[in-house]
C-alpha cells in the first residue's frame, strides 16, 4: 500500500488553486510530477500487473477499433470489487505506455436498488455529452454527491449497462465520471459504492480539468473559435489531452497488497450516512 497524504500547505495551495494559474506543463512527463505533488490518494500499482493493464488496455483498444493512436493521455480505470483502481497513462511518440499516477475510485455497487454495474469499455470525452459542474449541494441525506461547488462533471453519455436490481437486464445509464462527498464518500473510494458512474479524488479531478487531461474534442473546438463555459479559466492547454476513458475488469480474486488502500475513518457523528 502506497499513501501519500496532503501537508497542510499544499492542503492550503490546493484550496487557492482556483485563483491561481497552474504552472504549464513542460513536458507530457511532467504531469507525473504534478500528479505526485498535489493527488491526494495513490496507489502504486507493480511492475507486472502495470503491465498487465497496459496489455489490456490496448486490447480493449484494439477491439474497439482504435489504433494507432496519436501521442495523449488515456485513463484506465478497473472496475473489479477487488481493486478499484484508475490509472493515468501517457502513450508516447513511441508507443509505450507510461504511467502518471494512480489512485483509489469508486465503480457501480451491485446489487442495489437503482444501481448499475459499471460497464467495461472505451468511452470517448467528447462534445456530444457536454460536461458541467458541481453545484455543492445537499440530497436529503446530506451528501453532496458530485463533490464541492465547482468540480466538474466529465460526461460520457448514456451506456448500456446491468441493472443491480430487479430483472438485472440490460438498461441505459448515464456514465459520468466525478468527485464526491470529500467528507463523507471520498473516505470510501477504492470499494465499489457508485450507482454506476466512476467516482474519483476531488484533487485527481482537480488535475484533470486544470491540465485538460481528457478535453482533446474541446481545445480543437476552442481553436476553431467556440467557448464553453465548462472549461477551467486558468486551465493549462497541453498537446497531449486526450480523450479516453478505458474500463476493465481484472479478474482479480484477491485485493492486491498495493491497491489496499486503507482511508482515514469518517467522523463518528456521520457513520450511519448512506451512500448517495
Amino acid at each position: 500500500m502506497s499513501l501519500f497524504p496532503l501537508k497542510p500547505a499544499l492542503a492550503i495551495l490546493l484550496a487557492l488553486a482556483s485563483t491561481v494559474p497552474a504552472r504549464a506543463l513542460e513536458s507530457a512527463l511532467s504531469l507525473k510530477d504534478v500528479y505526485a505533488r498535489t493527488v491526494e490518494q495513490q496507489v502504486q500499482p507493480t511492475p507486472e500487473d502495470l503491465q498487465n493493464y497496459i496489455d489490456q488496455m490496448i486490447s480493449t483498444l484494439v477491439s474497439n477499433n482504435i489504433s494507432n493512436l496519436p501521442s495523449q493521455y488515456i485513463l484506465l480505470v478497473d472496475r473489479n470489487p477487488k481493486v478499484q483502481v484508475a490509472m493515468l497513462f501517457w502513450l508516447d511518440q513511441q508507443g509505450q505506455y507510461q504511467l502518471i499516477g494512480a489512485s483509489p475510485v469508486s465503480t457501480g455497487r451491485s446489487p442495489g436498488f437503482e444501481h448499475f454495474e459499471t460497464p467495461t469499455g472505451v468511452y470517448a470525452h467528447s462534445l456530444a455529452n457536454l460536461d458541467y459542474r458541481a453545484e455543492g449541494s445537499k440530497n436529503s441525506k446530506g451528501v453532496r454527491g458530485y463533490g464541492i461547488k465547482g468540480r466538474r462533471v466529465f460526461d460520457f453519455g448514456w451506456q448500456k449497462a446491468k441493472k443491480g436490481w430487479g430483472d438485472k437486464i440490460i438498461a441505459d445509464m448515464r456514465m459520468q465520471m466525478h468527485a464526491t462527498d470529500p467528507g463523507l464518500l471520498e473516505s470510501r473510494l477504492g470499494t465499489v459504492q457508485s450507482k454506476g458512474c466512476v467516482r474519483i479524488p476531488g484533487t485527481l479531478n482537480f488535475l484533470l480539468d486544470r491540465y485538460a487531461v481528457l478535453d482533446a474534442d474541446y481545445l480543437q473546438a476552442v481553436a476553431e473559435g467556440k467557448k464553453f463555459w465548462v472549461l477551467d479559466k486558468n486551465r493549462e492547454d497541453n498537446p497531449w489531452a486526450g480523450r479516453y476513458m478505458v474500463i476493465v475488469d481484472s479478474g482479480k480474486e484477491q485485493k492486491p497488497e498495493w491497491a489496499a488502500y486503507i482511508p482515514a475513518p469518517a467522523p463518528t457523528a456521520r457513520k450511519q450516512v448512506k451512500p448517495a
